[in-house]
């Protein structure tokens, strides 16, 4: 058994009304109403914070159906509108909000995100997404994409007044004072003055920046250099989508060295949670029969459109009984948009394990993260193994199907984390920043 002061592992899900698997929806009774029904959502927040999970992903495309909209229950609701209800039925786990650092009002999102945490007594943290889909551009009137070096000092415009707004008003400020009839003291407010290339702020948000005095936890992802960057200086933790584990340890080690070295932080207070989808059974053929039983629900030929675009092929080009047509595979730069970035990942993950391209189609209806199928010791081993070594530091689960998925996530393998003692058997804080073992989380003394 491994020692007591064994790293521990954090551990979060991808929420999504039916499951991450595309033809989840079709096995579950009713789905026509899945993407807004408040009862579901209530059903797995409490689910995962039985199983002690440290946090509620809520991935957001921002705006208008996108391609994947047609077929699968999508991403309908607001996030944090979302979650603040989701806040109401739990008392532990964290709250993730994605909202955009390019498009809208900074201030927006200040607010929106400091009440979030104020709700939710110190749960919530934004996702910083920077993506630029072509159906968000459109229903937001914009005429196309940035620059990707444009792309970043915007939005690093964007949390700069965020982050300064959440420190314009300290509770310190608030004095409540009935002797002098006055409720805030103006000589302690730290007031906003920006002054961007692409924003401007001044003056003072009209909410404290977060709950007991500590900001709201952030989270960003991305492959590319500038999000490396970008992530390094800004995060509490970044989410990563690693097929293979030599390219995971290759980011691990470089986020960590650029937290250290460039923006001088503690590279123990920079998290690194890739995805992973875990698929489990009592036995390991269980667990192959439950992922071959949705998988038999696919429309391939659909996938295959899907998969051949983030190729750089024609959809003609792949014969599933066959491996990838590697020659007809246009090369991308490491550093480019996120799309080409995964198509290094999926490129190098099927050649390396000669697999077909079936067996390709149906890895990446994840949406590009790694799958790991088999009983709770077996997938327990896999991720323990990456995070000892030195590849991550937690997981952010893609579950098959809710809700009997992350039935079997907290019921078969929270309890093997836990007899490995990798895990934690009760929450070590009723805040976000603080379950994660952030330092300086002040807020359970508020």
């Amino acid at each position: 058994m491994p020692s007591p002061k064994s790293k521990q592992i954090r551990l979060a899900i991808n929420l999504l009304a039916s499951g991450r698997h595309n033809a989840s929806w079709k096995t579950l009774d009713e789905p026509a109403g899945l993407s807004t029904d408040i009862d579901v959502f209530v059903r797995i927040a409490r689910t995962a914070e039985r199983g002690l999970l440290d946090g509620i992903f809520l991935a957001d495309n921002y705006a208008g159906l996108a391609d994947e909209s047609f077929k699968r229950p999508f991403r309908a609701l607001s996030p944090s509108v979302l979650l603040a209800a989701l806040a109401a039925h739990t008392s532990h786990i964290g709250l993730v909000s994605t909202v955009p650092a390019l498009y809208g009002s900074p201030v927006t999102v200040a607010r929106e995100i400091a009440s979030l945490d104020h709700v939710s007594k110190g749960r919530a943290a934004w996702n910083i997404i920077t993506s630029q889909h072509p159906h968000s551009l459109a229903i937001l009137g914009l005429d196309g994409e940035l620059p990707r070096s444009a792309k970043y000092d915007k939005a690093d415009e964007f949390v700069t007044i965020v982050t300064q707004l959440w420190e314009s008003l300290p509770p310190a400020a608030i004095v409540a004072d009935a002797a002098r009839s006055a409720y805030v003291d103006e000589g302690l407010l730290r007031p906003v003055d920006f002054q961007g290339d692409y924003y401007r702020a001044a003056g003072v948000l009209g909410v404290t920046g977060g709950y007991g005095g500590r900001r709201p936890v952030l989270l960003q992802a991305g492959a590319s250099e500038a999000s490396k960057q970008f992530g390094s200086k800004w995060a509490d933790a970044l989410f990563t989508s690693h097929w293979m584990k030599p390219s995971a340890q290759e980011f691990y080690r470089d986020v960590k060295q650029y937290a250290a070295e460039k923006w001088h932080r503690d590279p123990a207070n920079l998290l690194v949670v890739p995805g992973v989808y875990p698929v489990l059974g009592a036995t390991e053929t269980q667990a192959r029969q439950r992922k071959a039983d949705l998988d038999d629900q696919l429309d391939l030929e659909y996938l295959k459109g899907s998969l051949a675009e983030v190729l750089g092929i024609d959809a003609a080009d792949l014969d599933l009984a066959r491996e990838l047509p590697y020659d007809k595979i246009p090369p991308s730069d490491p550093d480019s948009p996120a799309g080409l970035a995964r198509r290094e990942k999926v490129v190098e993950s099927a050649r390396e394990r000669g697999v077909t391209t079936r067996q390709v189609l149906l890895e990446y209806i994840t949406g590009g993260h790694r799958i790991v199928v088999g009983t709770p010791q077996q997938v327990a081993d896999d991720l323990t193994d990456w995070i000892d070594t030195d590849a991550c530091d937690g997981f952010n689960f893609n579950v098959d199907r809710y809700l009997d998925g992350l039935d079997h996530i907290v019921e078969w393998l929270v309890p093997e984390l836990q007899a490995r003692r990798r895990f934690r058997t009760e929450y070590e804080s009723t805040t976000f920043r603080g379950n994660l073992g952030l330092d300086g989380d002040l807020s359970d003394a508020a």
